[in-house]
């Protein structure tokens, strides 16, 4: 029988030296259509952001390239000054386009420039976290990370960035990464129906290093999504709880960052994540990316 507990789910982690909560919130949904422009209902991006602090959530992953400038400009008006700990995660990597496409900005005066604008529009002295995101708006794509990684690495340095993590990126980028700096996450995709990462994921967490997947419901199949409704219902769950539930409970140094604009669903999803899997649960699930 599964069970329901009440606090914030999944205890927490610890990225280098920041002490986060594995159930953290996602800010890309606050942008307007596209991720581009502000909020239909701006008073309410505030408040959903407000709320996650309330629940005791102390990880906000975010993007200068979300809106563009929008995110953090709403993150900064609902929670600045921050309380002491809270944790802001950023990406660069991309800029954005008129039509709203993502384009590569891995150029070392390009990220010297996304770092500098993410410590404005956050209003902070240092980023907690700055991650490097690789491949393109389709997925992963071969090739070095070294040159940008590197710039990053003299930024942090300089005193600007705490820690360094990479994302949308293969495992062997993950190594090359680990060979020019210490980094303390990996953000990917991977869910249920998407496993290609299960090998990495046990790796990292033996090396203490975070793995925080995206797209938790991303990339099912119809008969995919079929079977992780039938599950869930007889559960008397919803697929999206399941699915955080299982990634909670796959890996101790997995943290989810799963996205909303609503406050009500912010707080279904908190209690979804809850949901315990029995062993008999998850052996099930596990069939679905088989």
């Amino acid at each position: 029988m599964s069970t329901f507990t009440t606090s914030l789910p999944g205890g927490t982690w610890t990225l280098g030296d920041l002490e986060v909560s594995r159930f953290g919130y996602g800010a890309m949904q606050l942008a307007g259509p596209g991720v581009m422009g502000p909020p239909p209902d701006y008073d309410g991006a505030l408040a959903v952001l407000r709320e996650a602090v309330t629940l005791g959530i102390t990880h906000v992953d975010t993007a200068e390239a979300y809106g563009p400038h929008i995110t953090n400009s709403l993150i900064r008006e609902a929670l600045h000054p921050y309380p002491r700990t809270l944790h802001v995660v950023t990406k660069v990597g991309a800029d954005r386009d008129d039509q709203g496409g993502w384009t590569p900005a891995r150029k070392p005066d390009q990220l010297r420039r996304a770092v500098e604008e993410n410590l404005e529009t956050l209003g902070l002295d240092v980023l907690d976290l700055v991650n490097l995101r690789m491949g393109d708006a389709h997925g992963t794509v071969p090739g070095s990370l070294a040159e940008a990684l590197e710039t990053l690495a003299e930024l942090q340095q300089q005193g600007l960035i705490r820690h360094l993590g990479v994302s949308n990126v293969l495992p062997e980028q993950v190594a090359e990464a680990r060979s020019v700096a210490p980094i303390v996450s990996v953000q990917n995709m991977y869910n249920l129906a998407f496993r290609q990462d299960d090998g990495l994921i046990d790796s990292l967490a033996q090396d203490g290093i975070a793995y925080v997947p995206f797209f938790p419901l991303g990339g099912f199949s119809p008969l995919q999504s079929e079977e992780l409704s039938a599950i869930a219902a007889r559960l008397g769950s919803t697929p999206m709880s399941v699915a955080l539930a299982w990634l909670l409970q796959r890996s101790p140094n997995i943290l989810l960052i799963p996205g909303t604009s609503s406050v009500a669903h912010l707080r279904e999803n908190v209690t979804g994540a809850a949901l315990m899997l029995s062993t008999e649960d998850v052996a099930e699930l596990d069939t679905i990316g088989g």
